[in-house]
């Protein structure tokens, strides 16, 4: 079994809460895949260089200015502290964007209802790269940028790459894809932190989406979710990030998604 684990929300951004997470990611057994996200430190480092950030349904509205943000922020800042922290963990661990061994091909998202700019719509993972680092016990972490094969670095969503890694991986192997971010899993009442809802299947999905209890960028990452179980992926779970261990290892822990 291959874990996949995604971490994102606030706990790149904390030093503290990061450290914690990145040592039970260590503690997992076997071969694991790190991907991060960083899209609050994005915000606040575009803040400070006075950059707008424009954000629609969840996802990131990228125009030049920001996409120099990001590749500084996802590839080099957010990226670069993960791989040495987790070197101190005794894990061996390689950064990479999207365009490093060309890990992730994309394509500028064409434009529809909303020009998200360059964002990128995946359309190839290089998985014989990504397990060959694997066999070599190497643990990839990687940012997410994806890139165009003609020179353009290309913002593309945490949760999609995590998606699309595990499924791309899961034709060759068994997988796992673990979400983790700073909540307990998704919840019912986000002003309350125990409310987590176990399990979620797509009619589940479809009526707490019309209700309300799911909304903005809570949508994309359950869609990537479901994405991974429908291509073949074994287990999806979203939860706590500081608790990724043991959501690895035990049923009750964060928010189960299934295709039934």
């Amino acid at each position: 079994m291959i874990n996949i684990v995604k971490v994102g929300g606030g706990i790149i951004e904390n030093e503290e809460d990061l450290s914690t997470f990145l040592t039970s990611f260590s503690k997992i057994p076997g071969k694991k895949i790190l991907i991060h996200g960083g899209g609050r430190l994005a915000t606040k480092f575009a803040a400070q260089l006075g950059i707008k950030t424009n954000m629609i349904e969840g996802r990131r509205v990228t125009d030049d200015a920001m996409l120099d943000v990001v590749t500084m922020v996802y590839g080099g800042l957010a990226n670069k502290k993960i791989v040495a922290a987790l070197q101190a963990n005794k894990i061996n661990a390689l950064g990479l964007s999207g365009a490093d061994g060309n890990i992730i091909k994309a394509h500028k998202r064409v434009v529809k209802e909303v020009d998200y700019g360059w964002v990128g719509d995946i359309d190839e993972i290089n998985t014989g790269l990504i397990l060959t680092l694997l066999d070599n016990n190497i643990v990839p972490v990687i940012a997410p940028l994806s890139h165009d094969g003609k020179g353009k670095i290309l913002n593309t969503n945490a949760d999609t790459i995590a998606s699309a890694v595990a499924s791309a991986i899961s034709i060759k192997r068994e997988t796992q894809l673990v979400l983790g971010f700073e909540l307990d899993g998704v919840l019912v009442d986000p002003k309350e932190k125990t409310s987590v809802i176990t399990k979620i299947t797509p009619q589940l999905f479809e009526d707490y989406k019309k209700s309300k209890v799911i909304t903005d960028g809570m949508i994309p990452k359950l869609e990537n979710a479901f994405a991974a179980i429908s291509s073949g992926v074994s287990a999806v779970k979203i939860c706590n990030a500081l608790k990724i261990s043991e959501a690895i290892t035990e049923h009750n822990v964060g928010t189960t998604i299934t295709s039934d």
